[in-house]
């Protein structure tokens, strides 16, 4: 028989949407705006840094990065990201949401700003700068997650949970679309105003010194909307789940809701210390009690999070070499440094615009009608669908009459990663385990998204940038390279459909019923704990 709820959880679980909800997702989500402008920015600049660091002189070809140059550039901040999720995870069950909270933001903030001040007397010096800020601006990132959506997912009432974590993280769609629409404001106002006659008489490699400002400014813009939310995220009052499960301080969050909720909330301490005393309640991560309860759901987390990270990272940070190839962004040569700026900038907002933010509000709109697991299963089964048809007949699809057509295709992959996996990957490991260990859980299954990102940076990369070198080498057709990583994207993307089937359903149910915590309080045996169907995600 399950325990009864506190009474500061059950509140929490049937209040109305109120405006603290609205509040918290602002507050939430301008982190993860901050996060996406970061790590997707710098895929609009890294063809600039080739141009201004790596031009040969006298040469009339525009420089280029060198392919680990460009994969260090791009990933660096996802190895950051990846070590900073794992790391403040854990910390925020340790100290606690809150006290964790204002300390990424701040890392983000100062980070970003020293991204865009990096410096070196030589090429090589300049990006290991880049790189060493950028890296710590990723593990500043990496915090956010876990502790936003656990924050989030302890705030929410069990109705509308769902909806309210999805559009924390679907400021991220806001963030990338934001990023992409100042780097065409930046690029625009810097063609116009340092416009030179060399750039009408010959364009071909012509780089502007002024250039350079370009992609600093485009970094340290990240740091304002972090900065203008710190205020409001030392004001947040920690969450009642933390302070009365795992503090333990039954005083504590029935006075903190009280005032969020505007209603007078009994004190429960001596249910609190029950709680506290029951054994089955204090199962560690690496008990074998927690591999029972939850071993099957965190490899559920994490697979679906690492194969859905190393398609929608890859499709991300190289969209720009995609379109090169299938001619949609014109060949270098034909512009100036700016001007490529501003047209890389130009595809990719109108992609995220198109499809990705869609995705994820639709997301926000059916997430607790649909529930996580169909959302989920369609996500991957759409990309897995689109990923083959543009793979399969690639040449049909780089001959001029048809680009529309394969934009549109590929517009499509983005649409169904936001509405189906990025987003459900993010709100599951903040609804099914235990207090203590929640935030712990989703750093775990953030940092192996992270992980498949950084062999979306770094493997696909050298897959697309090598096999077409060396096939064309060999006499063939260009894109060779494009091809065979959207092969292996639908494979990768079949698979996490597969693993999705680990994932229990988390719709309506209340996160202590999720975790087995309710159970817990009713001091039943370790025989009489729940067992959950995976797919329903049903308590039987």
């Amino acid at each position: 028989m399950a325990g009864e709820q506190l009474q500061v959880l059950n509140a929490l679980d049937v209040a109305k949407t109120q405006w603290y909800h609205f509040t918290a997702i602002i507050i939430a989500g301008m982190g993860f705006f901050t996060d996406a402008y970061d790590l997707f920015c710098i895929s609009m600049v890294t063809k600039l840094l080739g141009r201004i660091y790596y031009h040969v002189d006298g040469s009339p070809k525009p420089g280029t990065l060198p392919p680990n140059v460009s994969a260090a550039v791009n990933g660096v901040a996802l190895c950051g990201t990846l070590a900073g999720q794992l790391f403040f995870g854990w910390l925020g069950d340790k100290l606690g949401r809150k006290r964790v909270y204002g300390l990424t933001l701040m890392l983000m903030c100062l980070c970003s700003v020293a991204s865009g001040l990096s410096f070196g007397k030589e090429p090589k010096a300049v990006m290991a700068t880049l790189c060493f800020f950028r890296f710590w601006l990723g593990f500043g990132i990496g915090g956010d997650y876990p502790l936003s959506a656990t924050i989030m997912s302890e705030y929410a009432n069990k109705k509308t949970r769902g909806a309210f974590i999805a559009a924390v993280f679907a400021m991220q769609g806001f963030g990338i679309l934001a990023g992409g629409i100042f780097a065409i404001l930046i690029s625009s106002a810097f063609d116009a105003r340092f416009k030179a006659p060399a750039y009408q008489v010959d364009p071909i490699g012509s780089t502007i010194p002024q250039a350079d400002y370009i992609w600093r400014i485009i970094l340290m813009v990240g740091a304002f909307p972090a900065a203008v939310t710190y205020y409001w995220r030392m004001k947040m009052p920690e969450t009642a789940r933390y302070t009365a499960l795992v503090a333990k301080n039954a005083k504590q969050a029935a006075s903190d809701m009280s005032k969020v909720l505007h209603m007078d909330i009994e004190v429960e301490q001596q249910k609190v210390e029950q709680i506290a005393q029951k054994p089955a309640g204090s199962f560690g991560l690496f008990s074998k009690e927690f591999l029972r309860r939850h071993g099957l759901h965190l490899l559920g987390t994490t697979s679906t999070w690492f194969l859905l990270d190393i398609a929608y990272y890859s499709q991300n940070l190289f969209q720009k070499d995609i379109f090169s190839a299938i001619g949609w962004i014109p060949p270098a040569k034909t512009m100036n440094a700016v001007q490529e700026v501003y047209r890389i900038a130009r595809a990719q907002t109108l992609i995220a615009l198109c499809s990705t933010v869609p995705g994820y509000w639709f997301t926000v709109a059916l997430i607790d009608r649909m529930g996580r697991f169909s959302i989920q299963l369609l996500g991957f089964f759409m990309m897995t669908v689109f990923m083959f048809a543009l793979a399969i007949p690639y040449n049909h699809w780089t001959h001029p009459d048809n680009r529309i057509g394969f934009v549109v295709m590929y517009s499509l992959t983005f649409f169904f990663a936001n509405f189906g996996p990025n987003a459900t990957t993010f709100v599951v490991p903040a609804e099914i385990f235990p207090a203590r260990l929640r935030s712990t859980c989703h750093g775990i299954s953030a940092a192996s998204g992270k992980l498949g990102a950084i062999v979306g940076a770094f493997g696909f990369l050298y897959l697309a940038q090598n096999q077409d070198k060396a096939k064309a080498d060999a006499g063939y057709p260009a894109g060779i390279g494009v091809r065979n990583s959207l092969i292996v994207l639908g494979v990768v993307n079949f698979l996490g459909l597969l693993f999705t089937f680990l994932v229990p359903e988390s719709k309506g149910k209340s996160l202590e019923e999720m975790s087995g915590e309710n159970e817990d309080t009713a001091g039943d045996g370790p025989d009489q704990q729940p067992s959950y169907n995976s797919r329903a995600g049903s308590v039987a």
